[in-house]
């Protein structure tokens, strides 16, 4: 007596399984592809809007993100080199956020909120003179 498997590429998809997610590995992915903007850097946590640490462009970003579904949501506290145009830098931020998390993840990003909480200035090379 034989039985016939069926080759595993015929299972339809809805039957083979879920993914998900986690919040966190969205905000962490996300974080990731803000560090890769030179303009962009961390901003410390805030309460009641004030800081609880230093704001510095070689700190992590502050992200929260929400996955609903197939939807994700970001929002986003960061700091801005100076004298880098604010509009120009969260524009890309936008676009380079939405573009990794899509290839890493899938998800179809909705909406990404971008808090610039400080102006620093930027990094300069070399030993400032007194």
């Amino acid at each position: 007596m034989s039985t016939e498997v069926e080759p595993r590429g015929t299972i339809a998809l809805e039957h083979r399984g879920r993914t998900a997610i986690a919040d966190r590995v969205l905000a962490k992915i996300a974080g990731r592809a803000l560090a890769e903007d030179e303009e962009a850097g961390g901003a410390a946590r805030r309460v009641l809007g004030v800081p609880l640490g230093r704001d510095s462009m070689e700190s992590t970003p502050w992200v929260s993100a929400k996955v609903d579904g197939d939807l994700a949501t970001l929002r986003m506290r960061i700091s801005v080199a100076y004298p880098a145009p604010v509009r120009e830098v969260t524009r890309r931020l936008r676009e380079l956020v939405r573009t990794r998390v899509g290839e890493l993840t899938g998800l179809d990003v909705r909406e990404v909120d971008i808090d610039v909480a400080r102006l620093l200035p930027a990094e300069r090379s070399g030993r400032r003179v007194r």
